[in-house]
């Protein structure tokens, strides 16, 4: 049995303000190419298949275009829903969904039996039985109660969190003795799971947009599976150094922080006793994403070689960060002006404010209670590279706002 384990697609993600598209269906034809060349089995997709809860309608189409070319091509596609997804949008298309061999578990249900799926191998035999485990909702599994500390809060998910994926392992291992019955043998399990593990490495563009969730579920509440299945973290991984557990991470990078990052997806062997194989499958490059930093004279060079991931026609996405002249006040245009004729566009500037800090450690021994919020507020400003008539006119607008609370405290 071999499946193609992939999570964190984000379909529909508004990356400052690029679209993804022309990313997400050059990668759609690369997955139908290695289902194709290594006679994958099924597809799993351990959570956040879209980037919000109402992804545009582009993100949709992508989504079911994914849905209807491994259909055609015979191969089963579970997808589970991550923390980004609405169970609502994800559930509203699921009967349909089943008639083109997609399964699609948006959220947890009060019958774990509902969760065991059963992949097949492409000659139509049982290949595996899947606990199939979503982002879990705190309000799913949990019923909240007063006067509880956050870490007892934290204490009670984890616990109704393991509890689930127990219950869900038992009707799992109930379905395997009634397939017993028609066919000897036995079926390898395998569980999923969209969250954070102890000890999992992330990155910034993971985003826990869901108040409540768990901040890290330990790989010895994971029930005994051969191989479990994970989304959320973007970083592909190994949990805890354990080969059967594993971050498959996003296959396209979300963030200027994984620029550097290759991207995989997992091709998983199972048989009967077990685990046989975990082979990462890099995921090319589809959209030039680079991060550079230095001083004015550095960035020149450091930026003509971001230009080799770029093209014309595409030109390499860039995030510069400037140390020692980040003082200067038109920075974008020196940054256009060494950026001029190359295949790159810039899509984001950041100034390191080496300054600012050494200003801050000279005046260290200053406290708030020795300040004024007018100091406070003059000090912060003194940060930015702003004109002299923009200073103004933010100081007597911050004046203005102190004068009318204190007005409203008296």
């Amino acid at each position: 049995m071999r499946i193609l384990h992939t999570s964190d697609w984000h379909l529909g993600q508004h990356f400052m303000g690029k679209s993804r598209q022309a990313e997400h269906q050059a990668l759609i034809a690369w997955l139908l190419e290695q289902v194709d060349a290594h006679q994958v089995d099924a597809v799993i997709i351990a959570g956040d298949i879209f980037d919000t809860g109402t992804p545009p309608s582009y993100a949709r189409e992508l989504y079911n275009q994914l849905i209807g070319r491994l259909f055609k091509a015979g191969v089963p596609l579970l997808v589970l829903g991550g923390n980004h997804d609405s169970p609502a949008t994800l559930g509203e298309s699921r009967d349909l969904l089943a008639h083109l061999g997609t399964t699609v578990i948006a959220a947890t249900h009060a019958d774990p039996a509902t969760q065991v799926i059963v992949l097949p191998q492409r000659n139509g035999e049982p290949g595996c039985i899947v606990c199939a485990i979503p982002f879990v909702r705190p309000r799913d599994v949990l019923t909240s109660q007063a006067g509880q500390s956050a870490e007892d809060k934290q204490r009670s998910l984890q616990t109704a969190i393991q509890e689930h994926y127990a219950a869900v392992h038992a009707a799992a291992q109930a379905k395997m003795a009634e397939l017993a019955n028609a066919r000897p043998g036995k079926l390898p399990i395998v569980a999923t799971g969209h969250l954070t593990t102890v000890g999992a490495n992330t990155s910034e563009s993971v985003r826990e947009i869901y108040v409540g969730a768990l901040e890290a579920f330990p790989t010895a509440a994971f029930p005994p599976a051969d191989y479990i299945a994970l989304g959320h973290i973007h970083r592909p991984q190994k949990v805890g150094g354990l080969e059967h557990i594993r971050y498959c991470g996003s296959p396209i990078p979300l963030g200027f922080d994984e620029a550097k990052q290759q991207k995989e997806m997992l091709l998983v062997e199972l048989a009967g006793d077990g685990l046989k194989s975990v082979t990462p499958l890099a995921v090319p490059r589809f959209q030039g994403l680079v991060a550079v930093s230095g001083n004015l004279e550095t960035l020149a060079g450091a930026i003509g070689a971001a230009a080799a991931e770029g093209t014309r026609d595409c030109p390499a996405w860039l995030e510069v960060t400037v140390a020692e002249d980040d003082y200067l006040a038109d920075l974008p245009a020196r940054i256009e002006a060494l950026t001029e004729g190359w295949p790159v566009e810039v899509l984001r500037i950041r100034r390191q404010r080496g300054n600012a800090v050494v200003s801050l450690a000279a005046e260290a021994r200053e406290t708030l209670d020795e300040l004024s919020p007018h100091d406070v507020f003059a000090r912060r400003l003194q940060q930015e590279a702003l004109s002299d008539e923009m200073q103004a006119a933010l100081n007597e607008r911050y004046r203005a706002i102190v004068a009318g609370l204190q007005g409203e405290e008296a």
